[in-house]
């Protein structure tokens, strides 16, 4: 979709309307190797090779990261006392208004899906759409074939009940067990709640998976990348956004 050049710039936070426009028609932009002297022209920010001041930009508006969320960060766009999500990304991505599909928790670990893309961001959040998440919980006692009917069944928690979800034991020891669990709502400490109702404290929690997309395991805490082309056409497919508006 083309949009006019000086919105263009300003997404990419190049300064205001005014001083965009100055840029442009002092001659210093140039798309697809031609000097544009108009701020009205329009281009497709997707697919327009970008120059400012003889530097090579990325234009591109529309971003989707992957990040391997580590322990100790909160899933928010920004907080004054503690490190966020953001503050682990390139800058360009909160000024561009990447944001966060869903939350962890602080102390959870794992796949954080963010992305620029509001629409995509609410039909993957929707429990309608069916976008599976997976996470690997370490909890306190034995974790039993009767804890796995009842996540079956739907767990009552007071507030909410949640939806049946899939629980898989892993190793049930006398003190702690492992499990993976997939749910496809994600409303606050859900995963943590629906343990704690089978009477479960969850010790560690890590989300392997969101909808197609598999937690890059070249990626180490903290680190990120962008989806591939393959990735993002299969998250499109999830949320239903490829040519499908339903």
């Amino acid at each position: 979709m083309k949009i006019r050049l000086d919105k263009w710039l300003g997404a990419l936070n190049l300064g205001s309307r005014k001083q965009v426009q100055e840029l442009v028609r002092a001659g210093k932009v140039r798309a697809d190797g031609q000097t544009v002297r108009d701020p009205g022209e329009s281009f497709d920010p997707e697919t327009t090779v970008l120059e400012v001041g003889g530097k090579l930009l990325d234009g591109r508006l529309v971003r989707h990261v992957m990040l391997h969320k580590p322990a100790g960060v909160l899933t928010a766009a920004r907080d004054p006392k503690q490190p966020t999500v953001m503050d682990l990304l390139d800058p360009v991505y909160a000024r561009l208004g990447c944001m966060p599909v869903g939350r962890l928790d602080k102390d959870t670990t794992g796949l954080l899906l963010l992305t620029t893309d509001g629409e995509l961001n609410h039909r993957l959040l929707s429990p309608e759409r069916h976008v599976y998440k997976r996470y690997r919980a370490t909890v306190a006692g034995t974790l039993t074939a009767a804890d796995v009917s009842r996540f079956a069944e739907g767990l009552d928690l007071g507030d909410f009940t949640a939806l049946p979800a899939e629980l898989r034991i892993l190793s049930a020891g006398e003190d702690t067990s492992e499990a993976e669990v997939t749910v496809r709502e994600g409303k606050f400490h859900q995963v943590k709640r629906m343990f704690g109702a089978v009477d479960h404290e969850v010790l560690t929690l890590h989300r392997c998976s969101f909808g197609p997309l598999e937690l890059d395991p070249g990626l180490q805490p903290g680190e990120w990348r962008e989806l591939t082309e393959e990735e993002t056409k299969a998250l499109l497919d999830a949320a239903k956004m490829n040519g499908d508006k339903a």
